[in-house]
């Protein structure tokens, strides 16, 4: 009998850690596309919960169907190298993608196990998406002039950005700050240089040693503080190869709008880790040229950026790819990489920054999340909720898009990007995720992988990709899921085309296709964990390689509807050679459009809110259905092709 009941509790116990229990739920910043959603909970222990997610427009009657939330929990993120280790908390998270600006959406969130779900099963919050930031028309406009204007003036005007913001003084006197700009404030820069004398103590602009503007002031939602350019002509702050152009981190509610910043190592630097960041910073429509970085936050209390727009234009070397080893490139007289001359365009923390239709060329990197290390237990303090979109990224000496430090629904989504000389897409790491990775296209990729996943991160998500290049890291990544990507290897000597570095069982690949490469035997590289583990250094005898997708299907159980294809799938596109690493390739001579009928077509899976809309049968792979049009990538007042010969 005492052993009847002993059986029962244990089964009873196992049955209460397999109910799962919901907890806090958080509606995360919204952007302007997107809304993303985090539900903690206690228990599942066999992780067989689920979370069913519907949602329509604010008074209509349809539902639509969104993309499940992402289990995640357990996961092991960890560099040993910096002592960083971090325990994905239980839960789940996940976005509500592709929506309209400035709209109101009901999001219905069931929560389903066949355990039993103890507690409130179902959420239902109505969440509106953003509008873009705009100047306050009804404010005071303070017209701006450089100091060798010639001419008349519009009244209020002002020599200088400072006078105009903190009222008129020079040396030390521009610390006495009488008459300041106030919420709605716009003001009008006009056509002209402004370019501190900063040895100059009485200099008219006032940026006496540094030839920083330090700027504090606060705006709100309705009234930021804009400044703007005439449109006379063009404005230009040049830096005289200062530190900091301008510093804005104690900022709320600005907007810089049609300026030119350039000849400074950071052009604007919005947040210090640990100190203090700006809220809510706007930088649209600018050119920013000869400078080392040019949007930058590292601080967690940074939030809700809008950085679109722009066109960035760093020092790298423009003629040719150089990477991180490159050997003879300094006897050659070539910058080598690691000596950095620009190091990245734009660098952000804290949630709910988009950062959308930007040109990026000649940086280290093009567009980062800080890699930040653990994030803080407060929702509001780490980066989440962000949207990396439409960019038009041209020759980095090291990564495209890195969304390294990033903890749950980061959105990487329609960018496109030519010639990184180590990695295209990277997650070093991310804690807990989802991670989107969608619609994204890569070519020329010659010393790394099309995606970096190191530092074990969890939870990703890469949806119809167009990669031409090899997927090769081996550093363990868990909670990953592959669907209707195209992994196009280019013949690169002994290398496969893909590789799966799976530490937990937690993962799928289902519905892509593959190029492999001619003359390499071990096309796929598998590995495949034990049930138990969240992560783990495997050994050399961890890993099995496949010659055909057939043989790794086989021993996998993975991507049933997966296919093998070449380039005769696209319209007209040619590899990159992979003799030419250090070659240039522009991308207004690549067309990576699919070819009517060709495998690739109608070869994919329904993706609710990803590819709603296909044509034909079913999706397509890769980042372009065929008959629909190609996005527009890069700044949308560019009409010419900003990185062409």
């Amino acid at each position: 009998m005492r052993t009847a009941a002993l059986i029962l509790m244990a089964a009873a116990s196992l049955a209460a850690q397999n109910t799962a229990a919901p907890g806090r739920f958080h509606v995360e910043h919204p952007t302007l596309l997107n809304l993303g959603f985090e539900w903690a909970i206690d228990g599942d222990a066999n992780r067989n919960a689920t979370v069913e997610v519907r949602f329509r427009k604010t008074g209509t009657a349809a539902w639509r169907e969104g993309l499940a939330l992402l289990r995640i929990g357990g996961e092991r993120v960890y560099r040993m190298r910096e002592s960083m280790t971090y325990t994905v908390p239980e839960g789940f998270a996940g976005s509500i993608l592709n929506l309209e600006p400035a709209t109101s959406y009901e999001c219905e969130f069931t929560m389903k196990d066949p355990d039993g779900v103890t507690g409130e099963a179902r959420k239902l919050v109505t969440v509106s998406t953003r509008t873009e930031p705009k100047p306050y028309a009804g404010g005071r406009v303070l017209h701006v002039y450089p100091p060798d204007h010639q001419g008349p003036k519009l009244e209020p005007n002002f020599i200088g950005i400072k006078q105009a913001y903190y009222g008129i003084g020079t040396g030390d006197w521009t610390s006495v700050r009488m008459k300041k700009a106030g919420p709605g404030d716009t003001l009008l820069v006009h056509a002209g240089l402004y370019r501190s004398e900063r040895t100059n103590y009485v200099d008219p602009l006032s940026a006496p040693f540094t030839g920083t503007w330090s700027l504090s002031l606060k705006g709100t939602a309705e009234k930021p503080i804009t400044i703007k350019g005439a449109g006379d002509g063009e404005a230009i702050f040049d830096g005289a190869g200062n530190a900091r152009l301008f510093d804005v981190m104690a900022t709320s509610h600005h907007i810089f709008e049609g300026l030119t910043f350039r000849n400074t190592e950071v052009a604007i630097f919005a947040g210090d880790k640990e100190v203090m960041g700006a809220v809510a910073l706007t930088v649209r429509n600018c050119r920013f040229e000869d400078i080392g970085v040019g949007v930058w936050t590292e601080n967690a209390d940074s939030r809700d950026f809008f950085i679109s727009d722009n066109l960035f234009l760093g020092r790298e070397d423009q003629m040719r790819l150089i990477g991180w080893n490159q050997a003879g490139m300094r006897t050659a007289g070539i910058y080598p990489s690691h000596l950095l001359r620009s190091f990245f365009a734009v660098k952000v923390y804290g949630p709910g920054h988009v950062i959308a239709h930007n040109a990026v060329a000649y940086f280290h990197d093009g567009i980062c999340v800080s890699t930040y290390g653990p994030p803080d237990s407060d929702p509001e303090r780490r980066a989440s909720s962000i949207d990396i979109y439409n960019n038009d990224i041209h020759l980095s000496n090291d990564d495209f898009i890195e969304t390294d430090g990033g903890t749950h629904n980061i959105r990487v989504f329609q960018n496109r990007g030519v010639n990184a000389a180590h990695n295209g897409y990277s997650a070093q790491p991310f804690f807990g995720g989802p991670v989107y990775f969608f619609r994204n296209i890569l070519y020329h990729v010659p010393a790394g992988g099309v995606f970096k996943f190191s530092a074990k991160p969890a939870g990703i998500l890469a949806f119809h990709n167009t990669l031409i290049g090899e997927q090769t890291s081996r550093d363990p990544y868990s909670n990953t899921h592959f669907r209707n990507n195209l992994f196009l290897g280019r013949d690169t000597p002994n290398r496969g085309v893909m590789t799966w570095a799976n530490s937990t069982a937690n993962h799928s690949s289902d519905y892509n296709g593959y190029r492999p490469n001619r003359g390499v035997r071990d096309q796929y590289t598998w590995l495949a964990p034990a049930p138990s583990k969240t992560a783990y250094e495997p050994t050399d005898a961890d890993w099995r390689s496949f010659a055909t997708l057939a043989e790794m299907r086989q021993a996998s159980g993975q991507e049933a509807h997966g296919i093998e294809v070449d380039f005769d799938i696209f319209e007209n596109l040619a590899p990159p050679d992979p003799a030419r690493r250090h070659h240039v390739y522009h991308s207004a001579d690549l067309n990576f459009r699919l070819k009517a009928g060709s495998k690739a077509v109608d070869a994919g899976a329904p993706l609710p809110t990803v590819n709603d809309g296909f044509s034909g049968k079913a999706p397509d792979l890769g980042a372009l259905e065929a008959g629909q049009p190609e996005p527009h990538y890069g700044p949308r007042w560019i009409t010419w092709k900003p990185f062409y010969r």
